[in-house]
């Protein structure tokens, strides 16, 4: 691979195609959400920075702080509430939204690159059999890895059969009939 840089030739000698990561493995998934997350959650934090320095300058200059009590308990219950309610809740429903998606064929597991509380890229390993599926539907869960809820969107991955192994779909199904005439008759 050869690209110009400034009119100097670079010659490029990867060894791995630029799907592949030497610690996760192959990348199977790219959410294409994570600009969105990252800027939305950045500027949910910045505006909350921002009303914390403000916000003492403002009471004093607009002497606010010296009216009722209940217009002090309005005031400072709304601002509160975007200063620290927003952010938080920013993070509970976008911690579990991967940005990424690596797997690694050899020893079956997957590394999920999700965004932490501080919007820094944390890395979760799980194997295949620590995936489960919830029973309903849930808005911001596709699957659960261990305890972590993970959302994901299956029309991004670009093999149909990594979303298949990723959530057990390509396992074979046992049906015990014995099981089943057991449970009707407990019934």
């Amino acid at each position: 691979q050869v690209t110009s840089f400034q009119g100097v030739a670079v010659r490029s000698l990867c060894t791995t195609s630029p799907h592949e990561h030497p610690e996760h493995g192959r990348l199977v998934y790219k959410g294409n959400l994570a600009k969105a997350v990252l800027g939305v959650r950045f500027f949910s934090y910045s505006t909350s920075v921002f009303n914390l320095f403000m916000m003492p300058y403002i009471m004093l200059k607009t002497g606010i702080g010296f009216e009722s009590l209940f217009i002090q308990a309005a005031f400072y219950g709304l601002i509160g509430f975007f200063t620290f309610v927003t952010p938080v809740t920013l993070h509970v429903l976008t911690k579990g939204y991967v940005i990424r998606l690596y797997y690694k064929d050899e020893m079956d597991t997957y590394t999920a690159i999700t965004y932490n509380a501080i919007l820094a890229e944390k890395a979760t390993v799980f194997h295949q059999k620590d995936v489960k599926i919830p029973d309903i539907t849930k808005m911001f869960t596709t699957f659960y890895a261990k305890t972590k809820s993970m959302l994901v969107n299956p029309t991004l991955f670009p093999d149909p059969q990594d979303y298949n192994h990723l959530m057990g779909y390509d396992k074979s199904f046992y049906f015990n009939l014995e099981e089943e005439k057991e449970a009707d008759e407990r019934k």
